[in-house]
């Protein structure tokens, strides 16, 4: 393994590279990269670096993500195969149908989504910043909230705005259930209940706070609790331990919270992507000026 990161580390600096890891990837995958954090986080440093080639570990349309604001550069995902059933939940054409049924409104896009939906998209999300994002909307104006209806449930909670809320959802959060929660809090009374707004309206409701991993990472960190339930993917769990080494996490559920497609992703594919350039990210012009326009005023504001 050793000899593994540290081959790794050789061509990091050789192809002058930067590795971005979501807080969903491996432990092992999160502890090589230059930089983890969640969707928000990893758009604003792929925006940000000066690195000739960006290697995502994650899943594609963060990878896509990296690409559109980055198009000069090499984006590399070592897992081809990581997709986002979310992000398949909905294609452009049935986006186009979902704005002429209601003329006029704006589109917000979660950012789990691809660059075809993004291209036909007002402006993007994550759910760092959703309801921000809701609010600088005209309250006058309407909204298509795509494609995760559980975070647009959240936002439309927090905002007081009404949305068209597309069905979609992610499987993983889906299989989170209320009776599991609440079953953890009989065992651990003093814990604080974190979760994450793709959680259903149950689950969100028997919560003490819902937020982002990123959010759920700083309320672990700074709340003087030392016990906590984690509704999210397991995979945050990595980054907990390591700002609360003192604190007890339970997960909500070690067999269901957990994304089969985040954990695609191993050193060993880290390593061929940057040796052999595997996986290139490619977006055709057109489909990359209008999708990247959404990400840019997220951005922005």
């Amino acid at each position: 393994m050793n000899a593994l990161i540290e081959r790794i580390c050789q061509i990091r600096e050789k192809r002058k590279a930067l590795i971005l890891a979501h807080l969903y990837q491996p432990g092992e995958v999160q502890d090589v990269a230059d930089r983890v954090g969640d969707s928000l986080e990893l758009a604003r440093y792929a925006a940000a670096t000066d690195a000739d080639v960006i290697v995502l570990a994650g899943v594609r349309f963060m990878a896509e993500s990296a690409k559109l604001l980055n198009p000069s550069k090499t984006v590399l995902l070592p897992a081809a195969g990581a997709g986002c059933p979310m992000a398949d939940m909905l294609d452009d054409t049935q986006l186009r149908e979902l704005k002429a049924a209601h003329p006029g409104a704006a589109v917000v896009c979660y950012v789990n989504s691809t660059a075809a939906v993004k291209a036909e998209s007002d402006i993007c999300c994550t759910s760092s910043n959703a309801v921000r994002v809701v609010q600088s909307i005209p309250r006058e104006r309407e909204i298509i909230f795509v494609p995760d209806r559980n975070l647009g449930e959240f936002v439309a909670e927090q905002s007081g705005r009404t949305m068209f809320l597309h069905p979609g959802y992610c499987p993983t959060h889906q299989r989170l259930l209320p009776e599991m929660v609440e079953s953890l809090r009989k065992e651990h009374p003093q814990a604080l209940v974190l979760a994450h707004p793709e959680c259903t309206a149950a689950v969100r409701a028997t919560a003490d706070l819902v937020g982002s991993t990123a959010q759920i990472i700083e309320a672990c960190r700074t709340r003087p609790e030392r016990e906590f339930v984690i509704a999210t993917e397991n995979g945050v769990l990595h980054a907990l331990k390591k700002v609360r080494p003192d604190a007890a996490l339970y997960p909500v559920s070690e067999a269901l919270g957990i994304c089969p497609n985040m954990k695609k992703t191993s050193l060993e594919l880290i390593l061929q992507a940057l040796e052999q350039n595997r996986n290139e990210i490619i977006i055709p012009e057109d489909l990359a000026r209008r999708a990247r326009l959404p990400l840019e005023r997220m951005l922005a504001l």
